[in-house]
């Protein structure tokens, strides 16, 4: 049996690609704001509905400079399921985490814990849209606007969602996106900011070229973050694709929730009745109800070669550099480490074949 991973990179035909390094190789720009880098952000905001798109090397070097953008100090509120990039671009910043329990639903930011963690050095709210269903945003903006609180959302899983027809991008000061391989759409590696104005969207340019303004002045301590020719071009190249790769997606989605429906102790996540989604994950909570506890069945999957992912085990708040926070405590989070014991996230990829589909589905039964 070949191996099933959790997720496939979508790779269009190389053919298709070889003109567009031929484009690359007669222009002789590799990066630094090159044209395919230009005109990748101008069709990414038209195609998510944003003004600004800024373009990054990879996601978390993204994070990094948004909170940096912002021009954070003390403490910010964060989610402790999630991918422990988000945690480590405030912890780079010189910024303290502060963890909030999750919602049981969605398992994003619960908005109704907040409040209680707020003191006189907290400056921001980080939340994450979790597999790509949307944070409870109106809540979050009504509880940031009372404290005077900055928003930045990570939103790496969130790419083309939207929420009551508008694209979740558009909340909160700054969203990031990932355009890892393992994502949706990728670009090989990448990332980017969405933000509102033009003046934030030429700070942080500033900030992803070393903070050089001009040939003799550079104005903050910034990264070179700026993404190269070759990944704006692939992903010039994946946007054509992009719309016929989620569908497929859908459609695989579709099938597990309707296979799997009466498997008792597998709950698959709902999302938003009110949201559109890329279908980036498929996570379900294995509950004590199934006849194998959860890590039982990634094992099993596993010795049928079939290789899903405990995502997010463990939480961010049990790593070595995190778990002495007093907000890192079990007592503080026990939705969280609930959800993180039972989740597993099942193989979904535009390439997976139905049959490949049925495999799984079958072990899981």
């Amino acid at each position: 049996m070949d191996p099933i991973y959790v997720t496939q990179p979508f790779l269009p035909e190389l053919k298709e690609f070889i003109p567009y390094l031929e484009q690359i190789w007669e222009n002789k720009i590799l990066t630094n704001s090159g044209p395919m880098h230009k005109e990748l952000e101008k069709k990414l905001a038209e195609y998510l509905g944003v003004k600004f798109v800024c373009l990054f090397n990879n996601g978390t070097n993204a994070l990094f400079t948004a909170l940096q953008a912002l021009e954070l100090t003390g403490e910010i509120i964060t989610t402790p399921y999630s991918f422990i990039a988000t945690t480590h671009s405030i912890m780079w910043n010189k910024l303290t985490p502060v963890f909030v329990d999750i919602d049981p639903e969605t398992l994003n930011l619960d908005p109704n814990k907040i409040e209680a963690a707020i003191t006189d050095k907290t400056t921001a709210i980080m939340p994450v849209h979790c597999y790509g269903n949307p944070c409870d945003v109106a809540a979050i903006e009504a509880v940031a606007k009372k404290h005077k609180l900055k928003i930045l959302y990570d939103a790496a899983h969130a790419f083309g969602v939207k929420n009551s027809n508008n694209s979740v991008l558009n909340y909160g000061d700054l969203s990031v996106l990932s355009f890892h391989a393992t994502k949706v759409f990728n670009t090989f590696e990448g990332g980017a900011i969405i933000c509102h104005t033009e003046e934030m969207y030429k700070k942080i340019n500033q900030l992803k070229n070393f903070g050089i303004i001009s040939e003799t002045e550079a104005v903050a301590v910034g990264s070179n973050g700026k993404m190269n020719e070759v990944s704006a071009a692939f992903g010039l190249l994946q946007l054509r694709y992009i719309d016929d790769a989620i569908e497929k997606r859908r459609v695989l989605d579709n099938r597990y929730r309707k296979e799997l429906s009466d498997v008792k102790g597998v709950y698959c996540l709902p999302f938003l009745s009110s949201a559109t989604s890329s279908y980036s994950y498929f996570p379900v909570l294995i509950t004590e109800e199934y006849s194998l506890t959860r890590d039982e069945l990634y094992q099993k999957l596993k010795e049928n070669n079939i290789f899903a992912r405990r995502y997010f085990y463990p939480l961010i708040s049990d790593f070595e550099m995190y778990k002495d926070l007093p907000s890192s405590s079990k007592e503080n989070l026990p939705v969280a480490k609930k959800a993180s014991d039972q989740v597993l996230c099942l193989p979904i990829y535009a390439a997976l074949e139905e049959s490949d589909q049925q495999r799984i589905i079958e072990v899981i039964l």
